[in-house]
């Protein structure tokens, strides 16, 4: 099935999903100036100077992150930098509460924007499966069919809600779109750019999402 919505429901959707992204963020640093302008002892400062470095901190590897996922720079030409990508990936699923491990195995020497950035697109589908943390593995493989990436996800109570593998399939959920839902239609859209197919599989101790057929060239 091809996914199909609407162009201007899909960049609403998209940015208020960026907005609830940063909003913790934004939110610490500015609890934190809030704090700092009140009379307080020295010991209390430096709880809100370091409340105020760990927002600013999150909200720059999201910024970079969601950039790169969802904005221009993922549209870019050429070959990506693998480990650029990994280490803005790697800040981003630690800016989570519950900090999920990524394991990176990636056997191909070329990775394009597009490819990367639906890698990243596919682990932010992982890290909404994993509420209590947990690890996450991306796979990438040169495969007879084409390019092909597994991202998996397991921990403690993980878990594949119904609204985001119909979204994965490119099927409008029961309750219609939202800024959670429209990822992963999202992403799905990104891999089909790439001649591919998205797929999400719930097996008995991890989750897995699957891009399959893709182009070598982005």
């Amino acid at each position: 099935m091809q996914a199909t919505i609407d162009p201007a429901h899909l960049s609403a959707y998209i940015a208020s999903r960026i907005c609830h992204d940063l909003v913790s963020s934004v939110s610490s640093i500015t609890n934190a100036l809030d704090f700092m302008n009140e009379p307080q002892e020295s010991e209390m400062r430096a709880q809100a100077e370091k409340l105020l470095h760990d927002g600013a901190d999150s909200a720059a590897s999201k910024l970079k992150f969601l950039r790169y996922a969802f904005g221009s720079v993922g549209l870019s030409k050429g070959a990506a930098d693998i480990h650029d990508a990994k280490t803005i990936t790697e800040r981003f699923v630690e800016s989570h509460n519950y900090k999920p491990a990524v394991v990176w195995d990636i056997e191909t020497e070329h990775l394009s924007f597009s490819h990367a950035r639906l890698i990243m697109n596919m682990v932010m589908m992982a890290v909404d499966c994993l509420p209590r943390g947990g690890t996450i593995t991306v796979k990438v493989r040169n495969q007879p069919e084409g390019l092909g990436v597994s991202v998996t996800a397991t921990g403690e109570r993980f878990k594949l809600r119904d609204d985001t593998a119909d979204a994965a399939a490119g099927k409008e959920p029961q309750d219609g779109w939202s800024a959670r839902t429209v990822q992963p239609l999202f992403t799905r859209i990104i891999a089909e750019g790439l001649g591919g197919q998205l797929s999400v599989e719930k097996r008995d101790a991890e989750i897995a999402v699957l891009a399959t057929g893709l182009s070598a060239e982005g």
